[in-house]
């Protein structure tokens, strides 16, 4: 390895062959990588949804979720357990540990679905076949909505399978999904007058439509040496053909047809389970994943060429809207990043130009672009997508990339202003700094390292950072000490044309300052000390936040009605949410989801489950910048169309968490006492002043209960089942067959006319029919009389455990650290009675675990990092000299912070991780000049101020160099307050770092010869 330059400027073929790698891989990249929004992330969770008909949530939790969960917690790939047990209804989802990938959750989940099946035999009667549904981190990335158009049912639906059909033929498509569409039912509206007069039991109608219709087997013929199946013929060629379904009258020999019976109707079903809207019409989506490793670029355009090919066929009056189209936002940032790229590289080039010569800027430049368009390459070979991170990665490491140039650049500058040809200077630079270069490259990456090391969430997230910069700061470093010595032995030509920025009186203040320092190392060391400690100080002032918000331009509303709510009656709720909306200035489309969620569009949504009083509006504005300024215009009219209602208005974050940042639970046996502790947590958050203040086990339901007096119902001829059907027949309807038509089954629902059904007042003065009697008797010989209560309608679990969860957020502009101080005292106060316990979710939740699993890395990795600067030195008092400076970064972080009012993120947290490897490599460059001079003269205040004079542009062109390659950032809401942290931390870090290694060297190192250092990392400069 030693002779990298020397081989480099033998062959020149080698050099010429490693650009054009570069060149044609940047082009190969650029084309061939994959694209996302935002990279993909194992979501290693899975629900179980298993229906229960007639459950209260008591007994569904009793008798399905307990044991789903007991069948699942032997699992030893299971992290966490959490349960939702509602009316009807049983969700169970799984949370796997960390330490599992993608490539084992196939595996896994087959090992949860053998073990549903076992416990399925376990669950009791009624309880239908559970779901388990794996693929719900699946992202869908492009939404399209529909209008109805004012056409049939059935002609939507069939309009809807078709597009599913034709995308799904797009290459690179992964899944399609629908939701919204309308649905129908055939009702057969029967009298309880004519039922009565004609004297027709409602289970022999029940059982003959629902027979009648049937698929059977009849058999096969054997005729002529073949074998012909008999298929009989469905009996249902349309609706009126029900009606001419023939029945008996109980205990004649009458037959009627039913439509004498029965009023019969295909109209939509009466309590569906979603509505989307958009701008008030309503619409049904289609909703398109991409098939991992593809680029969402290309099929998006492919899957909206295909849309449009199929625009004639769709019927008049169905319009097609692109509610989410994430290949077009994603090629904006591709587009985005190559004009930061330019203006990246040029500033960089400019700075080079301006203070190295035009030869030496132009040369380090052509490297930079060549290491940006080899990551490229790099990326598409290892199936690393151009995605949020990645591209974030590449402008971080932007002005670090040219470091390793920098330093080679300037020794063959300094060498052939010394007289030497370029081909000496050359190998003589590169030989003498390739190692300590490779050194120092290794901890710029190292400083990195805790993010990919982390196996959370967020390292998975942002996992791809630390590989791009990984990628390009190695690559970097192998062009520095190839393409730079063969390509500078022809650009630098004589002394004259490659002199630089003026010397002299351009360092004398610098000169000054260190020679101070060297005097006075004790009183600057304590000035620096004391610096550094009211930055500490300052910290504490410093907005802390766990993700930042994202810039998309939407605007997220999230509204409950009371538990129970109808679906219509939320939907004329929304109805008026979206005419407040409509009247707003900024807003451009609404697009609302009422009784669920929407489909996880994005990798950091989490989509609400099915709950007819919920509804989510998805407001696209005109500019992201109005989205703070409408969070708080628009929550007081929002929240006056329904008193009873909770409004949260958020924007989307780069975190998959929930609507609410403070959740203190509550776990324990009993819901009473659970809801007294959710009661006064939510009194201390209404001290505190917080808002969107709310219990997740949300308000109890009302419910009827019709008590069953089993002795008079046996006198009467009436068993249980019987009764109560007849009470679900006079409300909502009996399911008692299916309509075919074509490839929709439309269920058949026999109910009571809607003058008997929607008056709760003749529900009392129904009658029941006896078989046994063979005749109707009043309802009230069978039920006592029927009660209006209140009930838990949702028992959340977690590990198995009752827990309720007080949930609030704080007032915008608050700073979380602090408004949780204040508000943990108080709730942990809570008197818990024995059995009960508090811990503690939200964004401290996420935040701490985040932080603990960063906490695992950063020992090993700066442990890693040290371990290579002592080896780099070979002595310990130069690599204390150099670890010293690693506090300096929280000076700059904190006044830039304040001075920006700037929160401290997690990418924050991150970036200031990585300041200690940016500056130790600039501290690095000084150290080893001093070592060098010191051993070669004399260990004296002039040695060492000539030899931090010397190193004055080095390191001021590093720093300069990887400030101006993060200000594109600025611009990016993920990277925004990273590339803050890191401009502010580095500027002010490096100006004191000047100063302060010369102080602790001089204490330090202060007596008896100073060996020279394992290699220079670049010649000694002329002052």
């Amino acid at each position: 390895m030693s002779g990298l330059a020397t081989l480099a400027l033998d062959r020149p073929l080698y050099p010429v062959l490693l650009a054009l790698a570069c060149l044609f891989g940047g082009w190969y990249g650029y084309e061939e990588v994959g694209r996302l929004e935002d990279p993909e992330f194992p979501i290693k969770n899975a629900y179980v949804i298993t229906p229960y008909p007639g459950a209260t949530a008591l007994e569904v939790e009793q008798e399905v979720t307990d044991t789903i969960e007991a069948a699942l917690q032997e699992m030893p790939q299971l992290y966490r357990l959490t349960s939702k047990s509602l009316n009807g209804r049983s969700e169970v989802m799984v949370e796997l540990l960390e330490q599992y990938g993608k490539t084992d959750t196939p595996q896994i989940w087959d090992e949860l679905r053998r073990r549903v099946q076992e416990a399925t035999l376990r669950l009791p009667p009624g309880a239908l076949q559970p779901l388990v549904e794996d693929d719900f981190g699946d992202v869908y990335g492009m939404v399209y909505a529909f209008t109805l158009g004012g056409h049939e049912v059935a002609t939507v639906q069939r309009t809807a399978k078709d597009l599913s059909r034709l995308v799904k033929s797009v290459p690179g498509v992964g899944k399609v999904a629908l939701a919204g569409l309308p649905r129908e039912a055939v009702y057969l509206e029967l009298s309880m007058d004519r039922l009565e007069r004609l004297g027709v039991s409602p289970q022999t109608i029940f059982a003959a439509v629902g027979q009648e219709n049937r698929v059977i087997g009849a058999g096969s013929v054997a005729l002529g040496g073949r074998r012909l199946p008999v298929l009989p013929p469905t009996t249902y060629s349309s609706v009126d053909a029900i009606g001419a379904l023939r029945i008996g009258g109980s205990g004649s020999t009458e037959i009627i047809p039913l439509d004498a019976v029965a009023d019969i109707q295909r109209a939509l079903v009466e309590t569906p389970d979603e509505l989307i809207r958009h701008n008030g019409d309503r619409v049904f989506t289609l909703s398109v994943s991409v098939t991992p490793g593809e680029s969402v670029v290309k099929v998006g355009a492919a899957v909206d060429a295909m849309l449009a090919q199929a625009g004639p066929t769709i019927p008049l009056g169905m319009t097609m809207i692109g509610v989410s189209r994430q290949h077009v936002l994603v090629q904006d940032a591709v587009t985005q990043f190559l004009k930061n790229l330019s203006a990246s590289v040029l500033t960089v080039i400019v700075t080079l130009c301006l203070f190295m010569g035009w030869r030496a800027g132009t040369l380090v430049g052509s490297v930079l672009l060549l290491t940006v368009l080899g990551t490229l390459g790099l990326m598409a070979l290892l199936s690393i997508e151009l995605q949020r991170i990645s591209l974030g990665a590449l402008m971080i490491a932007m002005g670090m990339l040219v470091d390793n140039a920098i330093v080679v650049a300037e020794g063959m500058v300094t060498g052939v202003a010394r007289g030497l040809s370029p081909r000496q200077a050359g190998v003589a630079a590169t030989e003498r700094t390739q190692f300590p270069l490779l050194g120092a490259t290794v901890i710029g990456i190292l400083a990195f390292a805790p993010i990919g090391l982390a196996d959370d969430d967020s390292g998975h997230f942002l996992r791809s950072l630390v590989q791009v910069v990984g990628l390009s700061l190695l690559l970097s470093w192998v062009l520095a000490v190839t393409l730079v010595p063969a390509f500078g032995a022809r650009l630098l030509r004589s002394a004259s044309e490659t002199r630089g920025a003026p010397r002299g009186w351009a360092y004398e203040p610098y000169r000054r300052l260190v020679a101070g320092s060297l005097l006075r190392p004790w009183r600057v060391s304590l000035l620096i000390a004391a610096i550094t400690g009211t930055c500490l100080w300052g910290f504490a002032y410093v907005k802390q936040a766990f993700f930042p918000t994202n810039n998309a331009p939407f605007l997220m509303v999230d509204y409950l009605l009371p538990e129970g709510t109808d679906i219509y009656r939320t939907l004329d709720s929304v109805e008026q949410l979206e005419a407040v909306l409509r009247d707003t200035r900024g807003i451009r489309d609404i697009t609302s989801f009422v009784g669920r969620g929407t489909i996880r569009y994005a990798a950091t949504i989490r989509p609400e489950q099915p709950n007819p009083a919920y509804a989510h509006l998805l407001v696209r504005v005109e500019d992201a910048a109005l989205i703070n300024d409408l969070l708080v215009s628009l929550g007081p009219p929002l929240r006056a169309v329904d008193p009873d209602a909770e409004v949260i208005l958020r924007r989307n974050e780069f975190t998959p968490g929930g609507s609410s940042k403070v959740e203190a639970r509550f776990s324990g046996p009993d819901p009473d006492v659970l809801r007294r502790l959710g009661r006064q947590a939510l009194a201390v958050y209404l001290d505190l002043n917080l808002v969107d203040r709310k219990l997740d086990w949300r308000q109890r339901a009302l419910d009827l209960k019709p008590r069953f007096n089993a002795d008079q119902a046996r006198l009467a001829g009436i068993d249980r089942v019987a009764a109560y059907q007849s009470v679900a027949f006079a409300t909502e309807g009996v399911p008692v067959g299916l309509y075919r038509e074509r490839d929709q089954l439309l269920p058949i629902i026999a109910r009571a006319p809607a003058d008997e059904r929607l008056d709760l007042t003749r529900l009392a003065q129904r009658k029941i029919y006896s078989a046994g009697a063979r005749s109707y008797v009043p309802m009230t010989a069978v039920f006592d009389d029927v009660a209006l209560g209140a009930a838990d309608s949702r028992i959340l679990r977690r590990d198995r455990v009752r827990t309720l969860t007080a949930q609030a957020n704080l007032p915008r502009g608050q700073n979380f650290v602090r408004a949780f101080e204040r508000l943990r005292v108080p709730v942990e106060a809570i008197a818990l009675p024995p059995g009960y316990t508090l811990s503690w979710g939200g964004e401290y939740e996420s935040s701490l675990e985040a932080q603990t699993a960063l906490g695992k890395a950063i020992p090993l990795t700066f442990g890693t990092m040290f371990l290579v600067t002592l080896l780099l030195f070979g002595k310990v008092r130069q690599t204390l000299v150099i670890w010293l400076t690693v506090p300096l970064t929280v000076c700059g972080v904190v006044v830039t912070l304040l001075a920006t009012d700037t929160g401290f993120t997690f990418p924050a947290f991150l970036g200031f991780l990585s300041l200690a490897g940016m500056l130790i490599k600039n501290c690095v460059v000084l150290v080893d000049e001093i070592d060098k001079r010191t051993a070669e003269q004399q260990l004296d205040v002039a040695t060492m101020t000539e030899a931090c004079v010397s190193r004055l542009r080095p390191v001021l062109l590093a720093t300069g160099t990887t400030i101006a390659g993060m200000a594109p950032l600025l611009g990016d809401a993920f990277f925004r307050e990273m590339a803050i942290c890191i401009m502010g931390g580095l500027a002010f870090a490096t100006l004191l770092t000047l100063i302060a290694v010369p102080a602790f060297y001089r204490l330090l190192v202060r007596k008896g010869a100073v060996p020279a250092s394992a290699g220079a990392l670049a010649p000694s400069l002329d002052s």
